[in-house]
């Protein structure tokens, strides 16, 4: 089994001086990723108008197939004309991370 995280760190255009008008730019971006079958939700810079980050997660079976999700994922942030994408940071965990453990269970 595998996971995989991207955060994208986003500049809002100046117009967006309250937390209404920056949801407006939030949420369409949030709605798109969540339809790559992903988790999407604003995750940091919650409190600063005129940024904000947007995180996504995806599980799967095959690592090629995270990673194919996540570029979908950056693709669809970078081509948003609305925002300017600052950076991309991804994460990629396996089953064969440093500190797993196999629970031993063959039930």
């Amino acid at each position: 089994m595998y996971t995989g995280t991207v955060v994208f760190d986003l500049l809002l255009p100046g117009d967006s001086q309250s937390l209404k008008e920056k949801r407006s730019y939030v949420r369409p971006i949030v709605a798109a990723l969540r339809k790559l079958e992903v988790s999407a939700a604003e995750v940091g810079a919650l409190d600063r108008h005129g940024r904000t980050e947007i995180g996504a997660a995806v599980i799967a079976a095959d690592a090629r197939h995270v990673r194919e999700v996540l570029d979908s994922c950056e693709r669809l942030v970078a081509g948003r004309p609305e925002v300017e994408l600052l950076s991309v940071r991804r994460r990629l965990h396996g089953a064969h991370d440093d500190g797993d453990e196999d629970s031993g269970d063959t039930a």
